[in-house]
């Protein structure tokens, strides 16, 4: 076939997407080094960023592990080697630092967003005129335009779930999707690795991952019952229904899988959250603890010596302990005790954290060659090394929690209160009912042979004759699955010294045996995803936090940096005519609603059912948007900012011209609507601009300028005098 020259290439393009698109880039990025200074919750998300430079690990309850690697993905790109204490909000970078690339990938993804909602409108089936309207909205946003421009993670979360419903959409949208056209199921894929990027950013981003799956449901049951659809692409749709499963569901669960896969690889570093997790995850990282447990015998066997950690982690990581002070005769209450030598948890390494496994029928206590292993069942004692105490208990009241027996190390007054020191070992995590004590691995119950207790964490604290230390008891009325009742061996050697005084220098010394011992991913993973649920940090009052409620009327600002000698400074605060505007678009399409369903339940149709769908569906996405971000936080107790709104916000700005074209369109056909509109997006500049020195920090405005910006009492705008 003959080819003709010249070769023509014909390419439309969207002049308008171009404009927004290069708008929202100048918006974002210009001077985006500005201020040189720690700003606002840089604080926080850079001590992770340099947690990841040097490969150490680290918990961070708020979210999964990939907002945190795209953050120091920036910093890795500007050279930053994780050589900064960010110890306080607008602490000056060195030279050293590349502002600019911290802070690149918060601000691309903040860019972007304002081109996505342009098309997102477009795909929502509404105007190129609503379109841009949508993404005005978006530009001239001030908090989002200040929450993008820096080290945060608000603006990476909003662009991912944009990008879902943008993909999903064009794939529902797209006419090839009841053929075997792979082309359309490339949006498919797409929007479920948004669904897991934005899981993996946040997990507020599960809420609209969920809302996504309702709406793509709903789609599907609709289209299994439209008459309209021939049989064959019917049976298409039907056959194809696990490709769905697998890019909607399938991939984003694989995805954040893999975020942790990631970053427990790459953050391999023993680190400051080591002690939140168990032995044997500890010991699975380079350095801390894995330096003292290498080497360690992996079977416990009687004469072992051994630290016994709780396998609960709260209060605070501690270990099975006793000294050489007895508990007092009567305590503050009038109650008796046993006066044995003390038994408690003691939340830091310590000599007198050693215990020996003692054989109950020998009176030997160091290991035979070769050595006899601890079996599930197996009735053992426990001396304690520094001190020679056995671990008893009796039927005496615990000092802080009389409904449980008291523990202590025995110590024979002659007042018929013979010792009760056997301990049965019950491996709760056994695969055989034979199988042998393993160090690190094994999760023990010791059940108290003579009371059927269980030796337990009861987590409170002693008064000051227990040194503050926590209480350790044996409990009968036990829950058969609380991590408080299991041990976990630590440090482990074998003892070697039959003597007390050549013992004390031993468990001064270990000796190791070179064993080799790792724990799965899987183990790591899951565990890894229990912290995260229940180890929450302390959380305390901030003077800038809010209560979701405030948010919808901006009741209240968060001060972002304010310049050390001058007034420049940098405030989150949101547009105050866009968020009317979208305060008053939510509360009109439910009132709208509200009467097209009561006139449609009477057989009144104001619009043709197509106009009713794609209003339904504009609904589904928005108003439903906006449910999934803002509700959740009604519910939480933690600390809360502003800038928690600002997803649930985006919906809203979608909402909003989208309403006023279904209006004008097929309800109020008057010119004065549109004057009304331009009117708005005029005010909404000019709002822009008037907050502008208080978004970027520059200008710098005098005390009285400041004071003009105050729009509300509520709002915290700060200024020096001169």
């Amino acid at each position: 076939m003959a080819v003709s020259l010249p070769l023509v290439v014909t390419a439309q393009v969207d002049l308008l997407l171009v404009l927004v698109s290069l708008l929202a880039f100048w918006t974002r990025l210009s001077h985006l080094n500005y201020p040189n200074a720690v700003v606002f919750d840089e604080v926080y998300y850079g001590q992770f960023v340099s947690l990841y430079m040097k490969r150490v690990f680290f918990i961070d309850d708020s979210g999964p592990p990939l907002g945190h690697m795209i953050l120091a993905s920036g910093a890795y790109l500007g050279g930053f080697d994780g050589n900064f204490v960010w110890n306080r909000i607008g602490a000056e970078y060195p030279s050293t630092v590349n502002v600019w690339s911290l802070r690149l990938l918060p601000a691309l993804c903040g860019a972007l967003c304002v081109p996505l909602v342009y098309l997102l409108t477009l795909e929502l089936k509404f105007s190129h005129l609503s379109a841009l309207g949508a993404a005005v909205l978006l530009l001239l946003e001030n908090s989002l335009i200040v929450q993008s421009r820096f080290m945060l993670l608000e603006s990476v979360l909003i662009f991912f779930v944009l990008l879902a419903f943008f993909s999903y959409l064009r794939f529902h949208n797209a006419p090839s999707r009841l053929v075997s056209d792979f082309s359309s199921h490339v949006w498919l894929i797409l929007s479920g690795v948004s669904c897991g990027a934005a899981v993996g950013v946040k997990y507020m981003g599960l809420f609209s991952y969920l809302l996504l799956l309702v709406v793509a449901s709903l789609h599907t049951w609709k289209l299994i019952g439209d008459k309209t659809i021939s049989h064959v692409s019917l049976d298409f749709l039907i056959v194809s229904y696990p490709a769905f499963i697998l890019c909607l569901v399938v991939v984003p669960v694989l995805l954040y899988v893999f975020w942790f896969y990631v970053h427990l690889s790459f953050l391999n570093r023993s680190g400051p959250h080591d002690q939140l997790m168990s032995s044997a995850f500890q010991a699975s990282l380079q350095g801390g603890l894995s330096r003292i447990t290498r080497g360690q015998p992996l079977e416990v066997a009687y004469g072992s010596q051994v630290t016994l950690r709780s396998s609960v982690s709260q209060p605070i990581p501690c270990w099975l302990h006793s000294h050489k002070v007895n508990y007092p005769i009567r305590y503050d209450n009038g109650r008796g005790s046993s006066h044995q030598q003390q038994v408690t948890c003691y939340p830091f390494k310590d000599v007198n954290n050693w215990w020996i496994i003692k054989d109950p029928g020998r009176q030997q206590l160091v290991v035979d060659t070769p050595p006899r292993p601890v079996r599930h069942g197996d009735v053992i004692q426990l001396v304690h090394g520094m001190t020679s105490r056995f671990l008893n208990s009796h039927d005496v009241a615990a000092p802080m929690s009389p409904h449980t027996q008291e523990v202590s190390g025995y110590i024979d007054f002659n007042v018929s209160m013979p010792a009760q020191n056997l301990w049965r070992v019950d491996i709760s995590n056994r695969e055989a009912e034979s199988e042998v004590w393993k160090t690190i691995l094994s999760e023990v119950r010791l059940i108290h042979v003579n009371t059927s207790a269980v030796l337990k964490l009861s987590g409170v604290s002693l008064p000051d004759w227990g040194f503050r230390q926590l209480e350790v008891v044996a409990d009968k009325l036990f829950k058969a699955h609380s991590s408080s009742l299991e041990w976990t061996v630590e440090e482990h050697r074998y003892g070697t010294s039959q003597e007390q005084k050549e013992r004390e220098a031993e468990l001064h010394s270990p000796t190791h045996i070179d064993v080799d011992r790792k724990i799965s991913f899987w183990a790591k993973f899951v565990e890894l995803q229990w912290k995260m649920l229940t180890v929450k940090q302390e959380e305390s009052e901030h003077k800038y936090s809010s209560s979701p409620l405030e948010w919808i009327t901006m009741e209240t600002n968060i001060a972002y940096w304010l310049h050390s000698s001058t007034n420049a400074q940098i405030h989150l605060i949101g547009n105050p005519v866009s968020w009317g505007v979208a305060n008053l678009s939510l509360l009109a399409y439910q009132l709208l609603a509200v009467v097209y369903l009561l006139r449609r339940r009477r057989g009144l149709k104001d619009v043709p059912d197509g106009v009713w769908d794609q209003f339904v569906c504009l609904g589904c996405v928005c108003v439903g948007g906006w449910l999934v971000n803002f509700v959740p936080f009604l519910l939480m107790d933690k600390t809360l900012f502003l800038y928690h709104y600002l997803p649930a916000l985006c919906y809203l700005y979608l909402l909003s011209p989208a309403l006023l074209e279904h209006a004008h369109t097929h309800l109020l056909r008057y010119r004065a609507l549109c004057v009304g509109a331009l009117a708005v997006l005029l005010s909404i500049f000019l709002t822009y601009r008037t907050f502008c020195p208080l978004t970027y920090g520059s200008p710098e405005l005098s005390a009285h300028q400041l004071q003009g910006l105050k729009w509300r009492d509520t709002w915290d705008i700060l200024y020096r005098r001169r």
